[in-house]
């Protein structure tokens, strides 16, 4: 049983090294080919190192190490020790790989440099975050800040890069500092799809006369797992009868929930479904996301 648990954790931590490795290389090519070689920039710690290298012509490499480490050790203290040794080496190679590694300009369209730019940025952020660690210190600082003020963690990674976009126009040009905001939220949309994905977690509440069908047509036909509620309808003409039923809620991926609600349907063409996002699930019977760190 121990060996079993050595080997699964080997190769876990197999798998979240090998996702730091494809974080700074999507992130060294988006810097690379297409942010740097045209004064462009992103939000977080990276848009300053690029502000700072275009307006005074510092090296980015050196840039992003510097203007991380504060970040690295708010992280040490705040998180673990082992999130902030993953984050630092990612900081560390992504640095390196930026100041040695030659990548040929792909392009000179501005549109095309802004949202691809942003999409390689942000698969590099998206899958350092799956390995267990940060190339950018933003997340770090917006997590402490949160625990101690009434914003959330996206509320001030917005506010953050907003003042970061005002800056940026005002050191250098408005035009670059708009095309700027488009590699934002390339690179952020990314992000929100590598960390979700297509099979981010939907919760479905099903109020229906036919609950036990549904109950059952879930957890025989499409092997899943519920939560009943014990409630009461209260709309239009209920009768003794229907006073107290059944309420079923379920969390499924995405990709499921056209099917799911087509063999609700099918059962009761009435029932009442309503769907929100689930940012995570964790236990119970559900079908897990693939590349979950």
């Amino acid at each position: 049983m121990k060996k079993m648990h050595k080997e699964s954790s080997f190769f876990y931590q197999l798998k979240q090294a090998a996702m730091l490795l494809l974080a700074v290389t999507l992130a060294s090519i988006g810097l690379k080919a297409f942010l740097l070689p045209n004064q462009f920039l992103d939000g977080g710690v990276t848009g300053i190192s690029l502000i700072l290298q275009a307006k005074f012509g510092w090296d980015v490499s050196w840039l992003i190490i510097i203007l991380n480490i504060p970040f690295v050790v708010l992280g040490f203290k705040q998180i673990s020790s082992v999130f902030a040794l993953k984050s630092g080496m990612s900081i560390l190679i992504l640095a390196l790989m930026v100041h040695f590694i030659e990548i040929p300009t792909i392009t000179e369209d501005k549109l095309l440099i802004a949202v691809f730019g942003g999409v390689f940025l942000g698969g590099g952020i998206g899958f350092a975050m799956r390995g267990g660690g940060v190339i950018d210190g933003t997340e770090v600082m917006a997590v402490s800040v949160s625990r101690k003020s009434t914003l959330t963690v996206g509320d001030f990674i917005t506010i953050f890069n907003v003042l970061l976009f005002c800056v940026a126009a005002l050191m250098l040009d408005v035009e670059r500092a708009m095309y700027s905001i488009l590699t934002y939220f390339a690179a952020s949309k990314t992000v929100d799809f590598i960390i979700n994905g297509w099979e981010e977690y939907i919760g479905l509440t099903i109020i229906s006369h036919h609950s036990l069908e549904v109950e059952k047509m879930i957890r025989q036909k499409l092997r899943g797992g519920m939560t009943v509620y014990k409630g009461e309808f209260g709309f239009r003409d209920v009768s003794p009868s229907h006073e107290n039923k059944r309420i079923v809620f379920c969390a499924i991926t995405r990709l499921e929930v056209s099917n799911m609600i087509s063999e609700i349907e099918a059962i009761d063409p009435n029932a009442f479904i309503i769907q929100h996002p689930i940012k995570d699930t964790k236990g119970g019977v559900i079908k897990k996301r693939p590349l979950h760190g």
